[in-house]
C-alpha cells in the first residue's frame, strides 16, 4: 500500500464521531478485542503474554535504565504494516481509553515513545512504526524522497545515495535514528549551516490524526502541517510517512579531526571557536566534542582539501589545520564512518543499515543554547569538570548561515538568528555494577548548574530532540494544561509554544494523544 498521497476517510470520520476522548475507564481487554473485530492480523499485536513480547519491545530501546522492572510497560505493542493498521489503533484506543504512544527509532532520551513516567494504573499501548513501515522511495529526477517514519537515517541515506551518489539529505549523525522522531522535533547536523534541519525540508506527509483520518499536507491544512515540522512527537498524530527535498552534495567531500589538549592550548582555541565557528562558510561545519582534558574539532566540508586549507589558514589559524588532516570520501561515506557517528568498523551497509541496540548502559541528556561566547575565564573554570568522577562529555554544534535566515516562527524549531551554538551534555553508565549512575548524575546535574550563568536565559533555552524531563512535565495525568506546560514548552518553543497549543486545540482537543511532555491544547 503507498501512504504517499492520501485524504480523509468519511467512513472513518463517521466512525469516529462517537468516540470521545476516552472511555469512563480504560478497557485492556476492549482494545485488544476492537483490534481483532478491526482484523487486525494477531502477529501484529504482541501482548504481554506473548513469547516474543520483551524481544519486540527492547528491540530499538536505547536507554538501558528504561529497561527493568520498574518501568511502566505497554498492554501491548502493535507493529503496522500499512495505514489501516494504524487508524484501528487510534480508533481502538480513543474509544476503550487507551492512549497510544509512538516508536520509530527509540532515540527518544526519555523513552517517551515506549514507556510512561506517570503511574503504571495508566493503560496504554504502543506503536511500533519501526518494525515494518520502513520504506523510502527516492524520486532522483525530482530529487525528492518518500520515506517512512520507521526508517532510520541510515537507511534513508543509504537509499540516497545508491539512487545518485550526488544526492543527500541534512540529517543528524547518528544512523539508527529513528525518521520519525528525528523530523518531529527539527532535525540538526552536519549540514544544517548550508541547508537547514531536517525539518526545514519536508513538502509534505501522510498522518493519522485523533479522528482516525489519513491526511496528507493539502488535509491536514498549513497549521497542522506547520506543527509536525519541529513541534515533537507524541502530540498532533501518527506521522507514517514524510515527502523530503534531497539537497545535492560534491563527489568528494572533506573530514576533520583535531584533537587539541589543555596543554596545546585547547581552552584558547575553543574561545576562539565560538566566534569563527558559526561565521564560517556555510560548505563547512565545525564541531567540537570536549571530553577529559582535550576538546576535538570535527569538521565536514563539501569541497575539496585545498580551499578547506586556505580557509582555515585564514579564518582559524589557531586550529593549525594542515592538508595531512584531511580526510576525503563520499557524503554517504562521512555519514557511515566512526570519524562522526562513533560507530564501529565495518562495510557501508553494516554501518547505515544496522538496528541493532545494545541493553548493557544508561544515559543522561541535557541541552543548551549560547547566543553570547563564553570567555576564558569561564571555560579555564568549566574544564576541570571532565577530569571528575563520572564525567561525560559535551557536544557544541554552530549554528550560523542558513539556520540564521530562517525567522524563528517559520517553523515550530524557534532556535535560529542569534544563536551562536547549541551545546548537549550526554553522560553514561554501566546499567549492571557501578554506583549505579550516581556520580554520573551528580556530574551532569552539577555542570547544567554551572553553565546556567553563560547560557541563553529568560527562557534557558533546551532542544525538544534532546528530550529532558527534569526541565518540566505536564501537571496532570490527563496531559497537562497549557499554563502547566510552559515550564518546558517556553525553553523549547519559545514564542511558538502558544502556536503549537492552538493548533493543538483544534485538531486534538480532547487531547488524546498525550504523554509528560506533549503539548497540551490552549484552552
Amino acid at each position: 500500500m503507498s501512504l504517499q498521497r492520501v485524504s480523509g476517510c468519511l467512513a472513518l470520520g463517521f466512525i469516529v464521531s462517537f468516540f470521545s476522548c476516552s472511555a469512563a475507564s480504560p478497557s485492556p481487554d476492549g482494545f485488544l478485542a476492537c483490534l481483532r473485530a478491526k482484523s487486525l492480523p494477531s502477529e501484529l499485536v504482541h501482548t504481554q503474554s506473548s513469547g516474543n513480547f520483551t524481544h519486540v519491545l527492547a528491540s530499538s530501546i536505547r536507554n538501558a535504565k528504561f529497561f527493568t522492572n520498574a518501568t511502566a510497560r505497554p498492554l501491548c505493542i502493535v507493529t503496522p504494516t500499512d495505514a489501516s493498521h494504524v487508524q484501528a489503533a487510534v480508533l481502538c484506543g480513543r474509544g476503550q481509553g487507551v492512549r497510544l504512544r509512538v516508536r520509530s527509532g527509540g532515540h527518544d532520551y526519555e523513552g517517551l515513545s515506549y514507556r510512561s513516567a506517570r503511574p503504571s494504573s495508566e493503560a496504554f499501548a504502543v506503536v511500533d512504526l519501526g518494525a515494518n513501515l520502513r520504506a523510502v522511495r527516492v524520486n532522483r529526477l525530482e530529487s525528492t524522497a518518500w520515506v517512512d517514519s520507521g526508517a532510520t537515517i541510515g537507511e534513508l541515506y543509504y537509499a540516497i545515495a545508491k539512487s545518485d551518489s550526488r544526492l543527500a539529505f541534512p540529517a543528524g549523525e547518528c544512523p539508527t535514528i529513528g525518521v520519525g522522531g528525528h523530523l518531529s522535533g527539527g532535525g540538526v547536523g552536519m549540514m544544517m549551516r548550508k541547508h537547514g534541519l531536517s525539518s526545514d525540508k519536508v513538502l509534505d506527509a501522510t498522518l493519522v490524526n485523533a479522528d482516525g483520518e489519513l491526511l496528507d499536507r493539502a488535509g491536514m491544512g498549513e497549521d497542522l502541517f506547520w506543527a509536525i515540522r519541529g513541534g515533537g512527537g507524541g502530540s498532533f498524530g501518527i506521522v507514517l510517512s514524510w515527502k523530503v527535498q534531497l539537497v545535492h552534495v560534491p563527489s568528494t567531500v572533506v573530514a576533520f579531526n583535531i584533537a587539541k589538549t589543555v596543554e596545546q592550548g585547547a581552552v584558547d582555541i575553543l574561545t576562539r571557536w565560538q566566534d569563527i565557528a558559526p561565521c564560517l562558510p556555510t560548505d563547512i561545519t565545525l564541531r567540537v566534542i570536549v571530553q577529559g582534558q582535550q576538546a576535538m574539532f570535527q569538521a565536514l566540508y563539501l569541497g575539496g582539501c585545498g580551499s578547506l586549507v586556505a580557509m582555515m589558514d585564514e579564518q582559524f589559524p589557531e586550529l593549525g589545520m594542515t592538508s595531512a588532516d584531511c580526510q576525503a570520501m563520499s557524503w554517504v561515506q562521512s555519514a557511515a564512518t566512526p570519524f562522526l557517528s562513533f560507530g564501529g568498523n565495518g562495510t557501508l551497509e553494516e554501518a547505515l543499515l544496522n538496528r541493532t541496540t545494545g541493553l548493557s548502559r544508561s544515559n543522561k541528556v541535557m541541552s543548551d543554547y549560547v547566543r553570547r561566547a563564553i570567555s576564558k575565564a569561564a571555560w579555564e573554570d568549566i574544564f576541570p569538570w571532565f577530569a571528575k568522577a563520572g564525567a561525560g562529555f559535551i557536544l557544541l554544534e554552530p549554528h550560523g548561515g542558513f539556520m540564521g535566515s530562517v525567522p524563528a516562527a517559520a517553523t515550530p524549531y524557534p532556535h535560529r538568528n542569534g544563536v551562536l551554538y547549541v551545546m548537549q551534555y550526554l553522560v553514561s553508565w554501566p546499567q549492571e555494577g557501578g554506583d549505579g549512575g550516581t556520580a554520573a548524575t551528580a556530574w551532569i546535574e552539577g555542570l547544567y548548574e554551572l553553565m546556567g550563568q553563560h547560557v541563553s536565559k529568560n527562557p534557558r533555552r533546551a532542544y525538544v530532540n534532546f528530550r529532558d524531563l527534569d526541565i518540566g512535565q505536564n501537571d496532570d495525568e490527563a496531559g497537562g494544561t497549557f499554563e502547566g506546560g510552559e515550564a518546558w514548552g517556553e525553553r523549547y518553543f519559545v514564542g511558538n509554544y502558544r502556536r503549537l497549543a492552538a493548533v493543538k486545540a483544534a485538531v486534538d482537543p480532547t487531547n488524546y494523544f498525550s504523554n509528560e511532555q506533549s503539548i497540551p491544547p490552549l484552552r
